[in-house]
Parts: structure tokens; sequence; C-alpha cells
């Protein structure tokens, strides 16, 4: 019946963008769809991912503009997600996440979810002195990707922060690690290196950072994003450690944007979403639903000199040729 619109019951715009880009990912509710129902009504009140299947099938079934969330929010709130105040969207999407994965009882399900959002990377610890290696692969929801460069200049496009995430960095005076074959503290080169890629690949720009006063400041200079990315044309053989069968699935497409208006203390969430089925950008602000333009989208690369204008904070890309 269209896009519809989720309405803010106070300040639970981070939310209803994040929702909206999870239930738009037709991946995602294709595992949401086979979940298990809870036996009791207790338990169904208290259930993270059936309450998100239960929103989902309501904004599908009416012929409303927009739906009110009020019984997954009443759900969340039980695992004191308090809703009524301000949310980073990037730590939202990992407690929301984990709490569906939590709760889901069929293993094959949870893999699934697993599966379609966790991304392995491999880092790598080099003694200057001696040689020796340590290595050890580790898995994360999202890439979280610099503004700025080792220096504080500011990083021109997102190919130019994922250079950036995967350049080794030389760990020296107060940063020297202890060699247990040296016996002492050396000089180490640290690295990391890409190992896997999932089916959604959730990307974090870091544009909140702590200034030397500890208060939180926003970075919202323009950074580019493209609409298709290929990390095999952006990261060096040295970046991966990945098979080619792999490396060959590495190639994406823009799915959404979530994208923050404001300052680090007060500001506001909406999405920016390309239907799977469609092929068509939509806007996601709340209750308010509408068909965008790539150009529209483009407007979210950032502006500092735009206080209430829309930036680009989380960027979720969808493998063009999955494995």
């Amino acid at each position: 019946t269209g896009a519809v619109g989720l309405y803010n019951m106070g300040q639970t715009c981070c939310l209803n963008s994040l929702l909206q880009v999870f239930l738009m990912n037709i991946h995602f509710t294709r595992i949401l769809r086979r979940i298990t129902v809870p036996p009791n009504a207790s338990l169904k009140r208290r259930n993270v991912p059936y309450q998100m299947l239960l929103l989902l099938e309501k904004m599908q079934s009416g012929k409303q503009k927009a739906v009110f969330p009020t019984d997954l929010a009443r759900c969340l709130s039980v695992y004191r997600m308090d809703l009524f105040m301000q949310h980073d969207a990037a730590q939202l999407f990992l407690t929301l996440w984990n709490l569906v994965k939590r709760q889901i009882k069929d293993q094959d399900l949870v893999t699934k979810l697993s599966d379609l959002y966790t991304i392995c990377v491999q880092e790598h610890l080099a003694c200057q002195i001696c040689s020796s290696e340590t290595k050890r692969n580790s898995n994360m929801l999202t890439l979280p990707l610099p503004v700025l460069d080792s220096n504080s200049h500011k990083l021109k496009t997102l190919e130019d922060s994922l250079q950036c995430f995967f350049h080794p960095e030389e760990l020296t005076g107060h940063n020297m690690c202890f060699c247990e074959y040296c016996e002492k503290k050396t000089p180490f080169l640290q690295s990391m290196k890409l190992v896997h890629l999932p089916q959604t690949l959730t990307i974090h720009l870091k544009r909140f950072c702590f200034e030397r006063s500890a208060d939180v400041h926003k970075l919202s200079h323009c950074l580019p994003f493209p609409q298709e990315l290929d990390f095999n044309a952006v990261l060096t053989e040295q970046q991966s450690q990945a098979h080619d069968s792999e490396k060959a699935a590495w190639q994406y497409e823009l799915f959404a944007v979530v994208a923050h208006s404001g300052s680090a203390h007060s500001g506001h969430y909406c999405a920016y979403i390309r239907s799977l089925t469609e092929r068509k950008w939509y806007c996601f602000n709340d209750s308010t639903v509408c068909q965008v333009s790539w150009d529209d989208v483009k407007c979210t690369y950032g502006h500092s000199d735009l206080y209430w204008g829309q930036t680009a904070y989380l960027l979720i890309y969808m493998k063009k040729h999955p494995q």
C-alpha cells in the first residue's frame, strides 16, 4: 500500500528512522516473518522481534499515512530504553539489533541475522624491533569510519575515510606495547585488514567527537559518498585478508542514509531509503513520507555553515551480487 510513516511520540525520531531502515530491508523482514511466536500474552509484550513484526504488519495492512509504534515502545521500555530523550543512532542501532538477536529462539534464524549484518576484520600487531606478529579476527556490526585524518584534517570523501580506517598506525612513545619476545615495551605497527563483508553493510560516520574541554562536538563538513561502492577499487591488496571469491562480492549499492540535523546536544533524525522493490528513494521523517531524488539524498553530504542542515550519520549499503 506504499510507504507508511511512524508518529513521533516525543523524541522518538531516532527510533523511527532506524525502524524504517530495518523494516524496509526485505532480507531482514524475511527473517522476522519466520520467528517463533511467544506462547503467552506476557511474553509477547516483552519480545522485541515479535513487536517489530506486529508493527510491520500494522504498517502493511492499513491505509493510514502513519501508525503509532506504541506497543514496541512499551516493549523497549521494559529493557530500560528511555525513548523520551536524545539518542545516538549508532548506539541505538546496536541496542536494537542485539535485543532482536537475543530474543530469537531459532538458532538458524540467529545465524542468518548475524550473516546479514556482521563484518569481520583481522587486527595485526607487529613489533618493530624483532618483527614478531600477532593476528586476531574480530566481528563488528558497524564500520566506524573517521571523518578526520590522524592530523585532524578533514577527509574529503567516503573512500578517503575507508583508506584512513585501514591505514597502518605506528604505536610509539606512550602508545608502545609490551613485546613478549623483546621482554620490554617496543614500537609496534598496528593495522586492520578486511576479511568479510555482509549482505547489509552499516557504516558509522564518526561525526561526534570530544574536544579538549571534554565537550562533544559535531563535525558537519561535507563528505560525499557514492551510490555504488566497490571495496576492491578502494582498498589495496595489503588491506584485505580475504579469498578472491569473497572479494568478488564486494560491490555495493547505497540502500539507506540515517541523517542528523542540529548539534551534538539536540537535533532531529530522519531516514532516506531506496525501496528494494521499486528502486525509488523515499524520505521517512516520522509521520511524513515522500518520494525524493538522488539530489535530495546528496544534501546529506554535510555543510559546515548549515547548523540545521541534514548530515549523513549512518550509511547502509546493500550487496549488488550476493554470493
